[in-house]
């Protein structure tokens, strides 16, 4: 796929590795609708990187725990950028702390909600509403743990692991107009609110022994946009985690 043109939803976009996503995508020539559901002030800053640099750039809001927000945001997205939308990336997700023993139902619906139901109703969405003369591409943004799990993430990783799967489930269904792929994630950013210092520990002992940084996630997921003969893929940008 040529990506410059094409019009793509980030959602999550305007914070962490969602930004590096959004921010690529747009230096590629893609139009950019950063999506966002309480940080408003990080997608405007977006937005406002892009127009500065010449590109293209919307926001807009949703909530996507509400299982009903998928059509709209699609729809908002078209109206902002002015067409339909061909690149869709999933980024947002909950990092839940809990384990087998502290998890409850609502854990686990709350996790499910933003991290897998979401990104499949989305893809739904944009499926349904691509018009026929067009391709596209559809990015999920998982986690590397889901093969390799620590324990106190339960409801999190459950919710990731669901995502893999669909993943590959999409990329069946959807074949041969849509792509659907994913970017399983290791040690590239601190957890939100921990210092650079906790991620540099951790990454102390990867083969690669240093943290990847939310810059190689969006080059892969242009990638992953661009190579027009991969679907089903999730390829593990983790340092070589999953080596040890």
């Amino acid at each position: 796929m040529e990506i410059t043109g094409k019009n793509a939803i980030v959602t999550g976009g305007g914070v962490r590795v969602g930004r590096a996503i959004s921010l690529a995508l747009a230096g590629s020539g893609a139009n950019v609708f950063v999506h966002f559901n309480s940080s408003d002030d990080a997608a405007a800053s977006v937005r406002d990187e892009i127009v500065g640099f010449g590109g293209t750039a919307a926001i807009g809001s949703a909530d996507l725990a509400d299982p009903d927000s998928a059509e709209g945001l699609v729809a908002d997205a078209e109206a902002s950028l002015g067409g339909p939308v061909s690149i869709l990336v999933n980024s947002a997700s909950g990092f839940a702390t809990d384990d087998l023993a502290s998890v409850t139902l609502d854990d686990l619906r709350q996790s499910r909600a933003v991290t897998l139901d979401s990104p499949v109703m989305l893809t739904q969405a944009f499926a349904e509403r691509l018009p026929p003369d067009l391709d596209g591409a559809v990015v999920n943004i998982t986690d590397q743990r889901t093969m390799k799990p620590y324990k106190e993430h339960l409801s999190y990783l459950l919710a990731k692991g669901g995502l893999d799967t669909f993943t590959r489930v999409a990329a069946l269904e959807l074949a041969p107009r849509v792509r659907v792929n994913a970017v399983a994630l290791g040690v590239v950013l601190p957890p939100a609110h921990e210092p650079d210092s906790y991620a540099e520990q951790l990454a102390a002992t990867l083969p690669l022994a240093r943290v990847g940084g939310a810059e190689v996630v969006a080059d892969t997921v242009l990638f992953l946009c661009r190579n027009d003969f991969i679907t089903g893929e999730i390829i593990r940008v983790d340092g070589g985690a999953h080596l040890q």
